[in-house]
């Protein structure tokens, strides 16, 4: 049953320390998923990475047409940005690249 194995896949992504969300985006860039309750993050979030990740495909074509994006994965100092895209739609994840990091500066500072 594809519907349960895509259920429990989400399930355990959002299972792993520091993942603040996770969004499935049709082509369009328009979330058909969220794990967040917040609506505008969603949101803008799937659209803006996804122009981010049609971008990144288009550039790695240009390059050499015989070769595809496959996985797409952005740190930042507040984020890691992963993207697995598919035919049809794209799986996003968002998380603190240093999940710890927000207990160790509290735990320094007591």
């Amino acid at each position: 049953m594809p519907g349960y194995e895509a259920e429990e896949t989400i399930k355990r992504i959002k299972s792993h320390k520091g993942v603040q969300a996770v969004l499935i985006v049709n082509q369009e860039g328009v979330p058909i998923y969220s794990s967040t309750s917040d609506e505008e993050f969603a949101m803008d979030h799937a659209a803006l990475i996804s122009q981010l990740a049609a971008k990144a495909k288009s550039t790695i074509r240009t390059l050499d047409p015989t070769n595809d994006m496959t996985f797409l994965r952005i740190r930042s100092k507040k984020h890691e940005i992963m993207i697995a895209p598919d035919k049809e739609y794209a799986l996003i994840v968002i998380q603190n690249p240093n999940p710890g990091a927000e207990l160790d500066a509290a735990d320094s500072n007591n």
